[in-house]
């Protein structure tokens, strides 16, 4: 076995690959901006949940949060960064050469 090409493995990103946290990633990748309740219930998570797995992505500076107001009501937005649609792309893309198998 040759030690000069690196496994697909390598490309996964530990941040991005917990399911809860690919799948946020994986919503924002498609929608500029989602609105917070609806992304909890779109991943089948509680508040606490979601909110423990933005604190990693934001800090990771893969989304970005947003908080504002809708008439009266308090609202938080998350949106991909650019290196958060980088890194997705390129964990997907690990996933799917581990998937095909060597050539």
């Amino acid at each position: 076995m040759s030690g000069s090409v690196a496994h697909p493995r390598m490309g996964i990103d530990a941040v991005i690959h917990p399911p809860i946290r690919f799948s946020v990633i994986a919503i924002l990748s498609r929608h500029r901006n989602f609105e917070f309740g609806k992304m909890c219930d779109a991943v089948g998570i509680s508040a606490a949940v979601l909110s423990k797995h933005m604190t990693s992505l934001e800090a990771a500076g893969y989304i970005q949060v947003q908080k504002g107001y809708v008439g009266r009501r308090p609202r938080t937005w998350l949106s991909i960064t650019a290196p958060g649609a980088d890194a997705f792309e390129r964990h997907t893309a690990a996933l799917l050469a581990i998937s095909r198998g060597p050539s």
